[in-house]
Parts: structure tokens; C-alpha cells; sequence
């Protein structure tokens, strides 16, 4: 069984489900209103979870009544929370989610994400050096992603780096990852001004930038590489709030079950496919067997 570690947030989404967007100043009528577990770490330690890896996640969580119902969602999902902290006064970390013409928005506090630091991510050296692959987003500071960076650099363990939400990362911190997965917008945030044809040759096997409805791509060393996306009809899409963390949780846990880079984009189009056709960032996440009962499901794909 692939081991997997996810360094990032762990949140309490909160979703509001409406049919007009107001304007400033507006006050509209919501359909709906829900809350439900996420943060883009915790949804990818599910996602890794969920599709047959064995699981550690670093991060952090609030003294308030979200901390503990945070660290028992994860744990019922067997994941293992024994490098979550609790941190003393600051909340557990929110994401304000809207839900409009089956698609999102999302406000993200930090809270206690923000507090996950460089020492939390040195006191759990032997952890980040027993994995197969670690992961990472954007949703912890800055330092601590550079700090698990050098980590991963040293002990010589892969680490997917996850440029969401998007922000400036110095190109030396770049460079060291072995797998970068930005958005269309995420990219255009990193390389601003640059062609993804001229990105993507220079970080060959290496950034794979996510295109929605239309998959994703990569250079293979000769040639842009487009992996096109599962089809899912318009009437089939239910929420796509984990799309994205659904794509990177079965990236890393193809490429720690030693898949080639093409093979492990289209396992993990596959489970965003099937995550978007389901409520919750979590709950939609598919399970391995469900994976399998998919037509598009291939025979070659093995997940210890």
C-alpha cells in the first residue's frame, strides 16, 4: 500500500447554495445552506485515502468546537492525525463556499491553517521521510510550504506542490518540486506573461497544468501532451467545490503506485469526473471500488 503524507489546511466548509448572485450591497434568497468538512489538504488526504493509500496528515486545527470534529472526520476516514495540532487561541480554519449555476466561489480564513509552522514540519521529519509521496497547497504559510520543500528535497521523497490559492513562489522553490499542478489561473499567477507552451518545455514531466472540463497537459520531453477530461453531462454535474483536490489526492496516490505521468492525469480525471457528479467536497470523492466500476476504469491501472 502506497503511503501518502498531505501537508496543508484542514476547514469547515460552509456552503450556501443560491440561483441569483447579489450585488453589492444586495440581499438575495439562498436555496440552501449546509456545512461540511473540508480545506484543500484535508480533501486531498481523503481523496489519497479513499483511493487505497495509507494516509498521514500535517496541519492544524482550533481550540473551538470545530478542532475536534475536524480530527474525528479525518480519522473515520483512516487517516492518521497524530501530526495535527491543536493551536491555542485562534479558531479552526472556514471556507465561505457559494454555489451558483453548478459552479463555486470560495472565501477561505486561514485560522489556525495559518499557524501551521517551519517546526511542525521539522518535528515530523521521520514521518515526510517514511512516504512514498507528499503533497502540498497554498493554505499554510508560505515559509512552512518552503520549509517541507528542503525537507522533501533532502530525504529524497517526491512531493506534488499544489499552487492553490494562487501566489507568488520564488523559482528556486519551483524548481525543487517534482510535480507542480496549477490551474489555468494558478499558472497565470506563477508565470505571468509566459506562454504555457514555454512552461510547460522548460518543466518537462514535471507542471501539469489543470484545464477543467477540458483535462490537463504536460510536456513528455518531445511534446505538449493535452490528457483530455471524462465527459460529464451538464445534467450529471452535481458540485464541483473538490474537483481539484479530488484530481491532485488520485494524482499522488497513481504516481506513489508507480504510475507513468500520462496514466496517473487520466486516473485522476477519472475520479474528478465521478467526484463533480455528487454533493460535498468529501463526500463526492469516489472510493477505489467505485473507480473500478467505472467503464472508463483501465484494466493496467494497479493500486496496492
Amino acid at each position: 500500500m502506497a503511503k501518502i503524507v498531505v501537508v496543508g489546511s484542514i476547514s469547515t466548509d460552509f456552503v450556501v447554495e443560491t440561483n441569483v448572485k447579489p450585488a453589492q450591497g444586495e440581499t438575495v434568497f439562498g436555496e440552501d445552506f449546509n456545512t461540511s468538512f473540508g480545506g484543500k489538504g484535508a480533501n486531498q488526504a481523503v481523496a489519497c485515502a479513499k483511493l487505497g493509500a495509507q494516509t498521514a496528515m500535517i496541519g492544524a486545527v482550533g481550540n473551538d468546537s470545530f478542532g475536534q470534529a475536524l480530527i474525528d472526520n479525518l480519522e473515520s476516514y483512516h487517516i492518521d492525525t497524530s501530526a495535527v495540532k491543536v493551536k491555542e487561541n485562534t479558531p479552526s480554519g472556514s471556507a465561505i463556499i457559494t454555489l451558483y449555476n453548478r459552479d463555486n466561489s470560495i472565501i477561505y480564513v486561514g485560522g489556525a491553517n495559518n499557524k501551521v509552522t517551519r517546526s511542525d514540519i521539522d518535528d515530523q521529519v521521520n514521518l515526510i521521510q517514511s512516504a512514498d509521496m507528499v503533497i502540498v497547497q497554498n493554505e499554510t504559510p508560505v515559509e512552512t510550504v518552503q520549509r517541507l520543500i528542503e525537507q522533501c528535497t533532502a530525504c529524497e521523497v517526491p512531493i506534488i506542490l499544489n499552487p492553490a490559492p494562487a501566489r507568488l513562489l520564488e523559482t528556486k522553490w519551483l524548481d525543487q518540486v517534482t510535480y507542480l499542478t496549477p490551474n489555468e489561473t494558478e499558472f497565470a499567477e506563477l508565470f505571468s506573461g509566459e506562454t504555457m507552451d514555454a512552461v510547460l518545455s522548460r518543466y518537462t514531466n514535471k507542471l501539469i497544468i489543470t484545464l477543467g472540463d477540458q483535462g490537463a497537459m504536460f510536456h513528455d520531453g518531445k511534446n505538449v501532451v493535452t490528457v483530455p477530461s471524462y465527459k460529464v453531462s451538464p445534467d450529471d454535474i452535481v458540485d464541483t467545490t473538490g474537483a481539484g483536490d479530488t484530481f491532485n489526492g488520485a494524482l499522488a496516490v497513481a504516481l506513489a503506485n508507480e504510475f507513468d505521468l500520462a496514466d496517473a492525469i487520466r486516473f485522476a480525471n477519472l475520479a474528478g469526473g465521478l467526484s463533480i457528479q455528487h454533493k460535498g467536497a468529501q463526500g463526492g470523492i469516489p472510493t477505489l471500488d467505485q473507480m473500478k466500476e467505472s467503464e472508463h476504469y483501465e484494466a493496467t491501472w494497479h493500486i496496492e
